[in-house]
């Protein structure tokens, strides 16, 4: 179910006219020639979740913000965006259903030329539909 949440959680949040607004892109990579900001999945991994009766996983997703800024507060902002928007994600999602979504950590950090990258991560847990 892991490759099915990667889609349904870039398609949520690109579909959000806050975040289109604030991000030149939301992508599954890091885009290759997007102008700052935009967001991407950094990296994920599952293991099993099943029941007795049901087949399910457990994924964590580790999204990754990159933006320009010289204060630690900028991209509070749009931050804060994406986790409205993740926490308000639908659990119903056809193939499968979110039974539990956990915001886990958030790192962030300055880096050459002005730039910043912010990393959140959130732990799903899904059970086939």
């Amino acid at each position: 179910m892991e490759v099915p949440l990667r889609a349904s959680l870039i398609d949520w949040l690109a579909g959000d006219a806050v975040l289109g607004s604030m991000l030149n892109a939301v992508t599954e990579e890091a885009p290759s020639r997007t102008a700052l900001p935009w967001l991407a999945i950094a990296t994920s991994a599952s293991v099993d979740w099943s029941t007795k009766t049901e087949a399910g996983g457990e994924t964590r997703i580790a999204l990754e913000l990159h933006l320009r800024g010289d204060r630690p507060e900028d991209g509070a902002a749009v931050t804060a965006a994406v986790q409205a928007r993740i926490a308000a994600m639908p659990h119903d999602q056809g193939a499968f259903r979110i039974v539990t979504l956990n915001f886990l950590r958030s790192r962030a950090e300055a880096r050459a030329n002005n730039t910043r990258a912010m990393l959140l991560e959130y732990r799903f847990r899904t059970i086939a539909a």
